[in-house]
């Protein structure tokens, strides 16, 4: 195996060159690849190899469409974290509502194993999350301004509080252990059957993650996939053998779900951030058909009629 060493910043420009990327501005080029990463903007060159060799970038590529495209990436990138972490503080006020209104608002109450699935597969399911969501309880419960108050004051944690040291991941977890009529009731707020809605948690968590941790989001796709829905029908999105070929594990699947989960109002702003962000970097690329990149997003030529689909 090949190691790989560090590269200086000439060095780094001298590979994009050989490579056959075009850089108009030495300086700027320079300047940008020590404040955002060689890496991380290289992270981007897929797009732009030609499909021979996939180690030259397609004649007339410059390294101002490479950056636009990993600017496009970030801009997306925070566009869909805020959304997601609406939709999170949604999903963990509404699952605190039911359970503490249900089993109680003690620890001791709503954490107890007889309020969860009773279902014997589940049953060392139940035991890791909940062991989870208590070893956050110890590690984390002192650590928080909101929980610390309520132990130093009233010796125990309300679900609803506890909610906030408890990420995502955890939250989807613990939707997926609860009886069958507590998901009824939490999932009737999405107007969804229970079981997509812990589909969704799950690929939110994952995208969730992936936008927290900067990583490339414009071409992700989740190993998990979302069930046909109304608005692949409506969109008249194509499919093969497989089937729909948009909207299952890649970004469309997650403007789905936030079609689905978030207010109309939200989901309004977001789309047209994303429109914006989209025409953005058509203007700044030449060498890659829109079409091109939709299709690499996972995007459909009409995705933006989701906005007014009903």
């Amino acid at each position: 195996m090949t190691e790989k060493i560090f590269k200086t910043i000439d060095e780094q420009v001298e590979i994009l060159q050989r490579k056959g990327l075009i850089i108009d501005n030495d300086k700027r080029t320079r300047e940008i690849l020590l404040r955002e990463n060689y890496f991380f903007i290289s992270g981007y060159r897929h797009l732009f190899m030609t499909r021979e060799t996939g180690k030259k970038f397609l004649p007339g590529t410059t390294f101002d469409e490479l950056y636009a495209t990993f600017l496009f990436d970030r801009a997306i990138r925070n566009t869909f974290f805020k959304n997601i972490l609406i939709v999170e503080n949604n999903i963990k006020s509404i699952v605190s509502y039911q359970l503490s209104r249900k089993y109680g608002f003690k620890e001791k109450d709503y954490l107890n194993p007889e309020n969860f699935s009773q279902d014997s597969l589940q049953s060392r399911q139940v035991y890791d999350v909940l062991n989870k969501v208590k070893r956050q309880i110890r590690v984390n419960g002192r650590k928080h301004a909101a929980t610390y108050h309520y132990i130093e004051n009233y010796g125990y944690i309300p679900l609803w509080i506890l909610v906030k040291v408890l990420s995502f991941g955890i939250m989807a977890e613990f939707y997926d252990i609860l009886k069958d009529e507590d998901k009824f009731e939490i999932s009737k707020f999405y107007k969804i059957n229970p079981e997509v809605l812990g589909i969704y948690l799950s690929l939110l968590s994952n995208f969730r993650n992936v936008c927290a941790h900067e990583d490339i989001l414009y071409d992700h796709r989740t190993q998990r996939v979302i069930p046909d829905s109304r608005y692949h029908e409506i969109l008249a999105i194509p499919s093969d053998d497989d089937g729909y070929i948009f909207g299952k594990n890649d970004l469309f699947s997650l403007v789905i779900i936030m079609k689905v989960m978030l207010r109309k109002e939200d989901f309004d702003v977001m789309i047209e951030e994303i429109k914006r962000e989209v025409t953005l970097l058509d203007e700044a690329i030449n060498v890659v058909p829109l079409d091109t990149i939709l299709n690499r997003i996972g995007f459909p030529s009409n995705w933006y009629d989701i906005k007014e689909a009903e």
